[in-house]
């Protein structure tokens, strides 16, 4: 199980914390935070209980495709697709290229720890 840190910190407050960190005036602990978001909806909206039981899914059993992940979850592979993409783009899953272009998903964190700025 490999715990992942968020953070949640409004748009103009992040804007500037990376600036500051790009001009050195700040230096980011080791611990903190990787993935920023906006709000705590935004981060419910990603982390959802049913998105977190399709990590569930996933990590006990592998599936070699969307479709076989549709097939385990009963959801549609469109629905899928939009919901592991943007997943992928937090770095909570891994979409990897299979056999004959299919999808493999990855569990990549499946533990979270909050920071919330504000």
């Amino acid at each position: 199980m490999k715990t992942m840190k968020l953070g949640i910190m409004n748009r103009k407050d992040f804007r500037q914390y990376t600036i500051d960190i790009a001009k050195g005036k700040i230096k980011p602990a080791p611990n903190a935070p990787k993935v920023w978001f906006d709000s705590l909806e935004s981060m419910a909206q990603v982390l959802s209980t049913s998105n977190r039981e399709l990590l569930k899914l996933i990590r006990q059993h592998s599936p070699q495709s969307l479709a076989e992940l549709a097939e385990l979850s009963g959801r549609k592979k469109e629905s899928l697709s939009r919901t592991l993409r943007t997943m992928n783009n937090y770095g909570i899953v891994k979409l990897e290229q299979g056999k004959r272009r299919a999808t493999i998903p990855h569990v990549v964190a499946d533990s979270f720890e909050v920071e919330a700025f504000y």
